[in-house]
């Protein structure tokens, strides 16, 4: 969604919360163009936000009157509070860690596995440095895989 607003050019009003200040009196047509198109910026982008939504999202949305409101909404409903995101990041850290292959598992699906892992602490806003995920899949490829491991990092 945020993607799409900002390809809209949408994305300063839903982050931002601008909301254009009124008309002066005696406005030129250039200032009423120009505020007519900032009011329309608002209305269009609490739109696209719900449209997108599902049903019961849509009702928990239907009140807020601003772009901003809805969207802190959503981060909240989504993502939680800061704390909760802590706790998320560190079950999934948890997760990371103590993951391993198992031998009905081939290396591609582990891998998968591992990206899904670090693409989720990734979208709780938390970097995992990129050595370590290649670290953890190296450790835990099978032994036929040591010999090319090892060759590569002579390279």
């Amino acid at each position: 969604m945020e993607t799409y607003l900002r390809a809209q050019c949408l994305w300063d009003v839903v982050e931002n919360g601008s909301i254009p200040p009124p008309l002066p009196n005696n406005p030129t047509l250039a200032q009423i163009r120009n505020h007519n198109e900032e009011v329309a910026k608002e209305v269009r982008s609490l739109a696209i936000i719900h449209a997108t939504l599902h049903d019961e999202m849509f009702i928990k949305n239907l009140n807020f009157e601003t772009t901003k409101k809805a969207w802190d909404k959503l981060k909240e409903d989504f993502y939680g509070s800061e704390k909760t995101k802590k706790t998320q990041v560190l079950k999934l850290g948890g997760e990371f860690e103590s993951l391993k292959r198992k031998e009905t598992k081939n290396v591609r699906e582990f891998c998968n596995i591992i990206s899904k892992i670090v693409t989720q602490i990734k979208l709780l806003g938390y970097e995992l440095n990129d050595q370590r995920f290649v670290e953890k899949i190296l450790a835990c490829l099978p032994q036929m895989f040591e010999v090319k491991i090892f060759f590569s990092k002579k390279i």
